[in-house]
């Protein structure tokens, strides 16, 4: 290798630390501990002006050739073969080139300072490369699913989630993780469904922000931060037919009011990166329109980040039929507002020659390579590119046990009691001998979902055989049998069936594990059908003749058709895929050592006739009537009511809450005041629990049609059996804005309903008034 002083025509401050030796001392950082205790407050830091960045990223511009600017809008890459990370041959050459300016899919300490290396003692101008990686739900101590999360309602345990999930992968030197998915999801049948917060406007963003504070922290120059990316931009979860990658064709009005407000979100907590996505909006697929990206996230919001698209999104504009070869579709994305290329090589190949044409001006790139040179210097990449790679502090901090507590707790509170029919939950003592059986009951890969990051899907997951044997009281037995499978192809056979009927007639209940496999949700996972693959409703219906207690555990990363089992069996639970932890947080809740608090945050269908189905329709000019549900001539099924199985916001619990009726401070409210609900909320059961205290809205008349309900606001609170708790939300006309008639933003003068209560479907009403 050439010394360090051969080309220091840049002298960044990572170049000085070096005197004379290739491998600089090693960081000795402080692992960050306290941190990951204690949410942050604000993650908005990196927002705020630096003089002496704007001076250095200026110099250090004015020194790069074309190829070298491009080279830092281009992310690649890396590959994992059976001995571990690799990198191919002719990406190690474009990183010495200086043609590559960040790479992904590379992580643990050692890997990143090796590929670092490269960057900075084997270039010009010793650039430091940004390592990015697809950190969704955890790390290494892998969490809930995205959705599964926001089923806990929780915020601080959500962003703790994300603040260890950091804590993890910035110790194995990744800088950047490509979430949150922000993207509101109504339709099941989308396998990304999974990743994101459900089909809510104003749950979606409180989570968004969330997220985005527990990935970047306070301060982005601590080690135990990444950039979070806000994806994928913009109403990629309106995909046609529930289809990944499919068209999406909505109204101006629905993109604002439903899809762009939890990326309002994001951007206003400080999300450093935005993503774009795979489909078109008007016409114009995503990673080209100037609208998305520039008019509305640059120049509306003030984004100050860096803007990335998804996996050869610039590629694909061709495929749309926007583009008429490669070179036009970098053109058109780079004028659009796109700053980094990710995989596509679009820019590499094609970006210099479009520069000399005219077709870009070279401005536009600088501007693009000031954005993304923020960030690294922001990231303290300047002063030490390699302290992120410190691999004292990555054995020190993967799986620490106080984050594998965290999942435990988090998977738990993200667990929804759908049903308990005679208080079949929790098991009883008298139950010595319980069954496990079905395909999820013993399987470790499906624990943890898709989008798993670097957890290990074979050995370290604890499964729900696992956890209930762990956690059975003395002189209580827990057998396993599969007895079915969740293969597309097994429908219609019985093997295993014997097996597992064998088994449910010897004990004293059946917990029937099952769901999806863990790939059948995520990217590229789209279905036609929301029921239960292969054959597990048969196995289902066998076990209900031998007559013994069932206990339905739902694993999956969307709504189920559940129908039958809603009406069959005792008891059910959906658990999403709950994780590292998910085995021991599923036995604690059936054991009764947590009383289950979880909260749909997205509508269940009776079947998926009904999707797109969620709370917050319209009414249409010719509602049904439920005291008269088989009227002809109305909006109506002929064979499935209108209602769902379980409604948005629904959750039991082993306890029950009472609900005084709501007081408003006053009734009238003009623009700027302040209104104020309050309600008095009561355990009246006999376990101490908590309870998701829920505020809807309903504007009745506007310059256009509005929703049936709108959350607007909730708690979540923990109360003591016999404990009584006053909540109180404040609303102003703020809360009360959409998009009006003339496209302007705001409220409306006039009369409005709001409920209080337990889920989407139920609440104390009192109606009110928006004055001039």
């Amino acid at each position: 290798m050439p010394p360090m002083t051969r080309n220091l025509t840049c002298l960044t401050l990572a170049t000085l630390m070096v005197a004379g030796q290739l491998t600089p001392a090693p960081l000795m950082a402080k692992p960050a501990t306290s941190k990951s205790e204690a949410a942050p407050e604000d993650s908005t830091g990196w927002m705020r002006p630096d003089p002496k960045m704007d001076r250095f990223i200026a110099e250090l511009i004015a020194k790069m050739t074309l190829d070298e600017k491009i080279g830092q809008l281009s992310l690649l890459t890396s590959d994992w073969d059976s001995t571990g990370p690799t990198m191919r041959q002719g990406y190690q050459d474009d990183i010495r080139k200086g043609r590559i300016g960040s790479i992904f899919n590379a992580f643990t300490a050692k890997y990143t300072r090796d590929l670092q290396r490269l960057a900075v003692e084997e270039t010009r101008l010793k650039i430091p490369l940004l390592f990015g990686y697809d950190v969704i739900h955890g790390h290494r101590t892998i969490f809930p699913i995205s959705l599964g999360e926001s089923a806990s309602w929780d915020l601080k345990a959500i962003e703790k989630a994300a603040r260890i999930a950091a804590t993890e992968a910035s110790a194995e030197g990744i800088h950047w993780t490509f979430a949150p998915m922000v993207d509101v999801a109504r339709d099941p049948r989308w396998g990304r469904m999974s990743e994101g917060a459900g089909e809510d406007v104003y749950l979606g963003s409180k989570i968004a922000a969330a997220r985005v504070r527990g990935f970047q922290g306070d301060d982005l120059k601590r080690v135990d931060t990444v950039l979070a990316t806000a994806k994928h931009f913009a109403a990629y979860g309106a995909a046609q037919a529930g289809r990944d990658y499919h068209t999406v064709d909505i109204s101006e009005r629905t993109l604002r009011d439903i899809y762009l407000p939890p990326f309002k979100a994001a951007a206003d907590a400080g999300a450093a990166t935005f993503m774009t996505s795979f489909n078109e909006y008007d016409g114009v697929p995503a990673s080209g329109s100037h609208y998305l990206l520039t008019d509305v996230l640059r120049e509306k919001w003030g984004f100050k980040g860096f803007i990335v698209t998804d996996y050869t999104s610039i590629n694909e504009m061709v495929a749309h039929g926007y583009s008429k070869d490669l070179k036009q579709a970098g053109e058109q994305a780079i004028n659009a507002g796109v700053d980094m290329d990710l995989q596509g090589a679009v820019f590499m190949d094609h970006l210099a020659k479009s520069v000399a044409e005219g077709k870009v001006d070279v401005k536009r790139v600088d501007a693009a390579v000031k954005a993304i040179l923020e960030m690294k210097y922001r990231l303290g990449l300047f002063e030490d590119p390699y302290r992120y790679s410190d691999e004292a502090r990555e054995k020190a901090t993967i799986y620490r046990p106080d984050f594998l507590e965290a999942a435990r707790d988090v998977a738990r509170k993200s667990i929804v009691l759908l049903k308990n029919k005679d208080n079949a939950l929790p098991l009883a003592a008298a139950a010595k001998s319980i069954a496990v059986i079905g395909p999820l009951g013993n399987s470790k890969e499906d624990m943890i979902g898709s989008w798993s990051a670097a957890g290990d899907r074979k050995t370290r997951p604890v499964t729900l055989i696992e956890g209930m044997q762990a956690g059975a009281p003395k002189g209580t037995s827990v057998a396993f049998a599969k007895g079915a499978s969740y293969a597309f192809a097994d429908a219609g056979k019985t093997d295993g069936f014997a097996e597992a009927i064998a088994l449910a007639q010897k004990s004293d209940v059946i917990i029937a594990a099952m769901g999806e496999r863990w790939d059948m949700t995520g990217e590229a996972a789209s279905r036609t059908s929301l029921d239960l693959p292969g054959n597990q409703l048969a196995l289902l219906e066998e076990l209900k003749k031998t007559g013994k207690p069932i206990v339905l555990v739902l694993m999956s990363g969307r709504p189920n058709s559940i129908e039958w089992a809603d009406a069959n069996v005792d008891a059910i639970l959906e658990a999403w895929y709950p994780g590292t932890m998910g085995g021991h947080a599923i036995a604690d809740v059936l054991y009764g050592r947590y009383n289950p608090s979880g909260k749909l945050p997205v509508t269940f269908p009776r079947n998926v006739g009904q999707v797109p189905i969620h709370y917050d329709m319209k009414n249409t000019g010719r509602p049904i009537n439920p005291a008269d549900p088989d009227a002809k001539y109305v909006s109506r099924y002929l064979n499935t009511p209108n209602t769902p199985l379980y409604p948005f916001g629904y959750g039991l619990s082993y306890t029950s809450f009472t609900y005084s009726p709501v007081t408003l401070d006053r009734n009238k409210i003009r623009p700027g005041e302040t209104l104020t609900a309050s309600v008095t909320v009561t355990n009246s059961g006999a376990r101490d629990g908590e309870e998701v205290v829920q505020l809807y809205v309903r504007d009745l008349v506007g310059s256009v049609t509005r929703p049936v309900k709108e959350l607007k606001g909730f708690e979540k609170i923990n109360l003591k059996k016999g404990e009584k708790r006053t909540v109180r939300f404040t609303l102003t006309d703020a809360d009360l804005a959409f998009t009006r008639q003339d496209m302007s933003w705001g409220s409306e003068p006039g009369q409005f309903k709001l409920w209080v209560g337990p889920s989407s479907a139920e609440g104390q009403e009192a109606n009110f008034e928006l004055t001039e």
